[in-house]
């Protein structure tokens, strides 16, 4: 019972601080002209030109905050586990504000270049895979629900920046339509939350889920002013660090390859993009009306709200097996 008390509480404190924070960022966006531009690909969605973004801030403040606050309060531990969350956490959060604050200054979809945000999260990653090292981690693949271990050496260095610079840009291209990103991000963290408190052999694994908990309390928080017709906008500072930060978790819990059915929609998503791609370079025919994914149902007709409702459900169903694999198999 003591957990769960722990759970709700946390997560009923991120969901109240993060509807305060709307209350004062979506004013203060609209106020500073922090609005949404759109490309030229996204015509669809003309009227949601304008629109406030830079809606992170009313997950990423409350979490933040919530966190410092307890470990103040001695209700936390501090660990370098809770150091690393944070780290890329924040890292990728401020990574994606110069993303938005380019568009936003240039009025244009123009943000960091490709190039320049790749190199960022490399950094990013590199920055967490030093404090993961110096944590005392293991260089080792390790499957706890099949007590499977592979000792990968430098490898699981390559192995651990492509799972967190792979991770961000998911769900950055998932965030696409009201609700979308935000709901399966929160899905997402709450699976997470459930196998770090399961995962008893890692350093600190009360806080981790605890972070989990109060990020979907947060999420919670900001879907209320996100959902299906937007008020605000999530932008990269978000949608990355959100990606970012699942991974970290995924690996310091030693639950790399549950992750890989848990954000089981981001990588269909990803995959549609890059299949798209290739088939544009190799055979010059698209194989879907339009990529991401979820653009192709909205060309086949579908309502937004009807495609964010079942890539939610296939996401549940999706993180429902993963905690099924993590937890209880």
């Amino acid at each position: 019972m003591l957990v769960l008390a722990k759970a709700m509480l946390a997560m009923m404190i991120g969901f109240i601080l993060a509807i305060l924070c709307g209350l004062i960022i979506i004013p203060l966006m609209k106020k500073v002209g922090a609005k949404q531009v759109l490309s030229w690909s996204l015509l669809q969605h003309k009227k949601k030109e304008g629109t406030p973004t830079m809606g992170s801030f009313i997950f990423i403040i409350p979490t933040v905050l919530t966190i410092l606050i307890l470990l103040l309060m001695n209700r936390l531990e501090w660990s370098n586990n809770l150091l690393t969350i944070l780290f890329v956490f924040i890292g990728y959060a401020i990574l994606g504000f110069i993303d938005d604050f380019l568009i936003i200054k240039r009025h244009n979809n123009n943000g960091l270049s490709e190039m320049k945000k790749l190199v960022g999260q490399l950094l990013i990653a590199l920055g967490f895979f030093y404090i993961f090292l110096k944590s005392g981690h293991q260089t080792e693949l390790y499957i706890h629900t099949l007590n499977f271990r592979l000792e990968m050496y430098w490898f699981y260095g390559v192995f651990l920046l492509f799972i967190l610079v792979a991770s961000s840009n998911a769900v950055n291209l998932t965030d696409g339509l009201d609700g979308l990103a935000g709901g399966l991000s929160l899905i997402a963290f709450l699976a997470l939350g459930l196998i770090a408190w399961n995962s008893t052999w890692v350093v600190g694994y009360t806080e981790i889920a605890v972070f989990c908990f109060i990020l979907v309390g947060a999420l919670l928080g900001y879907l209320f002013y996100n959902t299906y017709p937007a008020k605000i906008m999530m932008g990269d500072s978000g949608s990355l660090c959100l990606g970012g930060t699942m991974a970290t978790i995924a690996i310091l819990t030693n639950h790399e390859i549950t992750f890989i059915i848990i954000a089981g929609v981001f990588i269909i998503e990803t995959l549609s993009v890059i299949i798209q791609r290739l088939s544009l370079m190799i055979t010059g025919r698209r194989v879907f009306l339009m990529a991401p994914l979820h653009h192709h149902f909205e060309k086949l007709g579908w309502k937004e709200r009807d495609i964010v409702k079942m890539f939610w459900v296939v996401g549940i169903i999706l993180s429902m097996a993963g905690v099924l694999f993590a937890v209880w198999i």
